[in-house]
């Protein structure tokens, strides 16, 4: 009972509150407006990256590469419903867990939180589905200066599997904010293939030109 009263003093006070863009007009359930929603930069497609189709919702185009940015590394938290239903509005398969990209222990200390595990359990919520980390990521180094194979063998290298993981799932979905060289959704596709998972789909908040990172 008390959980229902909550949920609706919740969505009460949401949809009085304005807009997260424009200020303006009443938001809706992903924290906007409609027309700021709907003037979102849209992509809506798959690319490939390592013989890997991930689908994307945006191009990181303004407002939503300010919106990333500031969600990701200024704790602006307010943005997540945003970006969490910016995945949600995309059509794929259906699965048996999420699983939000990995950060290390240094970035977490870093920023506070992962970013992408606050976006998975609000749709793990909707989907009514586990989120699963069964896989966790060692020291993150920058990727500058190295060649398309050095940047794959030091990616692989980051990501460990978590033996003593009872749970196992075999269609998982991967959820990341950004992709531009794909090589950290690869590598985590290929730690989750080691751990059994048959099925892995990939969803991306924006898509980015490979040059920009």
């Amino acid at each position: 009972m008390l959980q229902f009263i909550h949920q609706l003093l919740h969505k009460g006070v949401q949809y009085i509150s304005p807009c997260l863009l424009c200020g303006i007009d009443q938001q809706q359930a992903h924290s906007l407006c409609q027309d700021c929603w709907n003037q979102l930069p849209w992509y809506k497609q798959s690319i490939e990256r390592h013989e890997q189709q991930i689908l994307c919702a945006h191009h990181y185009d303004f407002p939503i590469d300010r919106i990333i940015q500031t969600y990701k590394y200024e704790q602006q938290l307010q943005y997540q419903n945003v970006l969490a239903h910016s995945l949600l509005n995309l059509r794929f398969s259906r699965v048996q867990a999420i699983v939000p990209m990995p950060i290390s222990t240094e970035r977490l200390k870093e920023r506070g939180y992962n970013q992408m595990l606050i976006v998975a359990k609000i749709m793990a919520k909707q989907l009514k589905i586990p989120v699963w980390q069964p896989v966790v990521r060692q020291a993150q180094h920058s990727q500058k200066g190295l060649s398309r194979v050095e940047r794959l063998e030091n990616i692989e290298h980051q990501f460990r599997t978590i033996q003593s993981e009872k749970r196992k799932y075999k269609k998982v979905l991967i959820v990341d904010d950004v992709v531009t060289t794909g090589s950290s959704i690869h590598a985590l596709t290929q730690a989750l293939q080691r751990l059994g998972c048959q099925q892995i789909s990939s969803l991306c908040i924006a898509a980015a030109h490979p040059s920009l990172k």
